[in-house]
């Protein structure tokens, strides 16, 4: 595991979580538009920076598919489990060169958190995206983050990200990166 708590781009990978139509259907509209917009960011600065990406649904069949304002990249890893690490699928995806995984996504009491804290155990250091993961109750998702963090997972914030992913301000991605945040 990585001796920083920094999220490096030749270490991370970016995994956006069960973000469904049915599902987006059940959240608050307000934290639905902060985190569409929130992992939009991160999915563009991983784009630009070349930081691979994951993403999985929740039983597509029932929730349906991932939302289309979401410019994610490549096919779906579908699962049943709550956890991301008990699909043997998304296991096998998941780049080893790249001991740091960043999480965004649905729900954040649920799937993030039972993802977050299995990736751990695996010895991988995860990263959750506060501003980028929801639940439909804002108490659910505040119990998620305390014990998150009490788990020692990093919680940190889109920008924190993606200018840690960065490193400097120089380049053509700082200055893209720099506009998206505005």
């Amino acid at each position: 595991m990585p001796a920083t708590d920094i999220a490096a781009r030749h270490l991370s990978q970016l995994v956006v979580v069960d973000v469904q139509e049915k599902l987006a259907g059940a959240m608050p509209a307000d934290g639905l538009q902060a985190l569409v917009r929130h992992c939009n960011i991160l999915l563009q600065a991983a784009a630009l920076l070349e930081i691979p990406v994951l993403h999985t649904e929740q039983y597509p069949k029932g929730l349906g598919p991932t939302l289309s304002e979401l410019a994610v990249p490549g096919t779906p890893i579908e699962k049943t489990a709550f956890s991301c690490c008990s699909e043997p699928k998304f296991c096998r995806q998941l780049p080893a060169d790249r001991p740091q995984v960043v999480l965004a996504g649905m729900e954040a009491h649920i799937c993030i958190l039972q993802t977050a804290l299995a990736l751990q155990a695996d010895g991988r250091q995860v990263f959750v995206v506060e501003d980028a993961v929801l639940s439909r109750n804002a108490v659910n998702k505040a119990n998620a983050m305390s014990r998150l963090r009490h788990a020692g997972v990093i919680v940190a914030s889109t920008e924190s990200i993606v200018f840690e992913w960065l490193g400097k301000a120089e380049g053509d991605a700082f200055k893209q990166i720099s506009r998206l945040v505005r």
